[in-house]
């Protein structure tokens, strides 16, 4: 199914146009005279302007040509066809380190390799333009040309080789260098090879030995890590060995790894459109973890291109159409072609295939809205300087909410995609994302940065969404009533009704003394959240306390009163403090911690139109 799909992408972006070549970036293109003579390494880095959506500024990116397709390199050295790093294209090492380069011998031998098959390539079409390369080439080996590396050239940077007599025209342009390029690849499907049904194409062919390497997979090694490997004897089975367990043609596992390495590229060039790039089809999640997505219909496009601005909140990027979503109202997209979302991450030379996601686009439009509706939560974080809070909370700060001071590196890659996945699809969000909120909220339950206000207002958005997620799943093992954006007075839940009461008294305790060095909150809030009988009775008697001190002081005496009133109306509707809550409990409590918060600092035209609007809201299980 995966492969299949990848397959079809290939075939309907023409991806595989030419399916002896693909594009590859080279950063350098050494221009060469007609009898070898160097003539310059120009560079041919872009420098875009601006800033990516996260404040980083964009790198200068090598631009992208037709090269030969190459197998990628695993163990031992072998070099590509009139294209390769520094080290074998000019038998130099970038590294500025003389202690740190290969030896001479190594860079040499390398170096003789690309030399061979430029000779090789000479041989057998007698191209002026190889010719001129080889001319180089051997000046270079006789030690009658220096060579010096242009400044900044890095270790992975590939250098290709143009005649600037054609336009700087690649060699590997050349009409005879391509017919011979293309005579080689077609001995691996010669004749007398055997062939099998391809679990692809569904048609008989030579089966591939080895899959081409997929790049930019997060976690993987930088040369390509496999889709599909057989590195052990554990993964094989009826006799087969290596990848002869799962027959695919060289053509069909070309198309799926170049569809792969399309949806992973940041700006991979469109071979339609020569000069052009494909629109990034891929979202990072986690240091170690990236989903990529595609629709096969051209009506699904629009979202599909607005997705990951959309789960980014960045409202420059995404049309009004479907700013929609963002409120909760789908945007309505009629059409039955299927919407694909894949989540990779990468280990030991392999791709690791986390989730696999495939839906109708209509209805990811109608889960999107309602996964928004889900997350929509009071915000007590107050607005950055010079720009407005962002119309939801972006999937990234949901999931470094769940990370140790929010670092990427300690996002968990399994409830990264699973939130994703119930994002797109519309089922509960797993339970681990609450016990995981729950962790965090009690361990930076005491930092107040601007910072740590908006993760735990993403740490409240995810827990609102898991619960009301399980209630209407039919899965909630505690009852409580379908959870607001905002504070439901109507809420009876205890452990709600007790995360409300904690706020409370933590604003008496400010009411009173200002600001102490640890308050009831910083001190309390695990053993309040999880044993309440415990802790609760003494908290009240502090609060009576600094109840009476407030209304000592005529600033102060009017908003204790209104505590006082607060704390009563929670109190009412609690018979006794519980022993102990349940998880789903917990979570409430940090809901109504969270809720009551807020409402202190809401305006009454606020409160009112929060009221109304609770009013007048169906509960989404009744829809």
């Amino acid at each position: 199914m995966i492969l299949q799909s990848l397959y079809r992408l290939a075939h309907q972006e023409r991806l595989m146009e030419d399916p002896d070549f693909e594009w590859k970036p080279l950063a350098w293109l050494v221009a060469v005279g007609p009898a070898g003579e160097l003539l310059g390494i120009h560079g041919t880095h872009t420098a875009p302007e601006g800033e990516d959506g996260k404040g980083k500024k964009i790198r200068p990116r090598a631009k992208s040509f037709p090269v030969p397709r190459e197998p990628g390199r695993t163990s031992g050295d072998r070099a590509f066809f009139l294209f390769d790093k520094a080290e074998y294209a000019l038998g130099l090492d970038p590294e500025p380190d003389p202690a740190k380069q290969r030896p001479a011998v190594k860079l040499a031998a390398r170096f003789a390799l690309f030399q061979e098959r430029a000779e090789e390539c000479l041989a057998a079409t007698g191209d002026d333009g190889v010719r001129a390369v080889c001319a180089l080439l051997g000046r270079i080996a006789a030690g009658e040309q220096v060579v010096v590396l242009p400044e900044g050239c890095a270790a992975n940077d590939l250098f290709g080789f143009v005649d600037p007599w054609e336009g700087d025209r690649l060699v590997t342009s050349r009409p005879l260098v391509q017919a011979y390029w293309r005579s080689l690849r077609a001995r691996l499907e010669a004749p007398d090879l055997e062939r099998r049904l391809c679990l692809i194409s569904e048609r008989l062919a030579v089966p591939m030995d080895k899959m081409p390497g997929i790049k930019n997979v997060p976690g993987g090694a930088s040369s390509g890590v496999a889709l599909v490997s057989f590195n052990a004897g554990a993964f094989e089975s009826y006799g087969w060995s290596g990848n002869d367990n799962v027959p695919i043609s060289r053509e069909a596992a070309e198309a799926c790894a170049t569809a792969l390495n399309r949806l992973l590229h940041p700006a991979f060039p469109n071979p339609s459109e020569p000069g052009q790039t494909l629109p990034s089809r891929h979202l990072r999640l986690s240091a170690d973890t990236t989903v990529c997505y595609w629709t096969s219909s051209d009506k699904g496009d629009g979202l599909v291109a607005a997705l990951a601005a959309l789960f980014d909140a960045n409202p420059e990027e995404v049309r009004g159409l479907y700013q929609s979503i963002w409120r909760g109202v789908a945007v309505e997209i009629e059409d039955p072609s299927p919407f694909h979302a894949m989540t990779l991450s990468g280990s030991q030379g392999r791709a690791i295939v986390r989730d696999w996601f495939e839906e109708t686009i209509g209805r990811v439009s109608e889960n999107l809205a309602r996964h928004f509706s889900d997350l929509a939560i009071a915000r007590n974080t107050p607005p950055p300087k010079d720009r407005e809070l962002p119309p939801a909370l972006p999937l990234r700060v949901l999931l470094r909410s769940l990370a140790v001071r929010g670092d990427e590196k300690g996002v968990p890659a399994d409830l990264a995609g699973q939130i994703v996945h119930a994002g797109l699809g519309g089922t509960p969000y797993p339970l681990g994302v609450l016990q995981r909120a729950l962790e965090r909220t009690r361990a930076e339950i005491g930092r107040s940065t601007w910072g740590d206000l908006e993760r735990r207002d993403a740490r409240a958005a995810l827990i609102k969404a898991v619960l009301n997620r399980r209630r209407r799943a039919g899965l909630a093992i505690s009852t409580y009533p379908e959870i607001t954006a905002t504070m439901d007075p109507n809420n009876l839940n205890p452990g709600y009704r007790l995360g409300r009461l904690l706020a409370i008294l933590e604003r008496m305790q400010e009411t009173a003394l200002g600001e102490v060095g640890a308050s009831v909150v910083d001190r309390f809030f695990g053993s309040a959240s999880a044993t309440p009988s415990v802790v609760f009775p003494r908290l009240l008697k502090g609060f009576r306390h600094h109840a009476r001190k407030a209304k000592d002081r005529e600033d102060a005496a009017r908003r204790a009163s209104f505590l006082e009133r607060q704390a009563d109306e929670v109190l009412t509707a609690l018979a006794t403090f519980p022993a102990y809550l349940t998880l789903e409990e917990q979570g409430l409590f940090v809901l109504g911690y969270h809720h009551q918060r807020h409402s202190f600092f809401q305006t009454r035209e606020e409160r009112d139109r929060n009221r109304q609007e609770q009013e007048s809201a169906a509960s989404p299980a009744d829809l």
